[in-house]
């Protein structure tokens, strides 16, 4: 079989601020940026890795959630338990030196895990976790 990840969706509540992170921060590139009824859809991507996306995109927008889900989903988001995703980097400590340089939210920062990887941890302005590990 042969299968690739195109896009993955990650929820954002200020897409100024997404943007901001995402392409100024991390350095992403900007792929689509797409309004409709008052929402916006904002697709990203590392400039080196062409085929592989990461939707930005509002919280609960699916006609199909309920009201108590649509808050569940904001509260969720303001703890940074709803959704998380996980990078890398081949050098940890510059990474996370322009993460704290600009703000960023720190989690954790550069650490060995019991479990053989070294990462660090930041939230985005959504209140997503990001995981950085560092490959090399």
């Amino acid at each position: 079989m042969d299968i690739t990840i195109y896009s993955s969706f990650l929820p954002q509540d200020d897409p100024d601020a997404a943007l901001a992170f995402y392409r100024d921060t991390l350095g992403f590139e900007v792929r689509k940026d797409v309004g409709y009824n008052g929402m916006r859809w904002i697709t990203v991507g590392h400039p080196d890795q062409p085929g592989t996306s990461l939707v930005l995109h509002p919280p609960a927008a699916d006609p199909g959630i309920t009201d108590d889900e649509r808050r569940t989903i904001t509260e969720m988001m303001a703890k940074g338990t709803y959704a998380i995703l996980t990078l890398a980097t081949p050098d940890l400590d510059a990474t996370f030196a322009k993460l704290a340089a600009s703000g960023a939210d720190i989690v954790q920062e550069p650490i060995e895990q019991p479990y053989g990887i070294r990462d660090c941890a930041v939230r985005d302005p959504a209140g997503n976790l990001l995981r950085i590990n560092e490959v090399r």
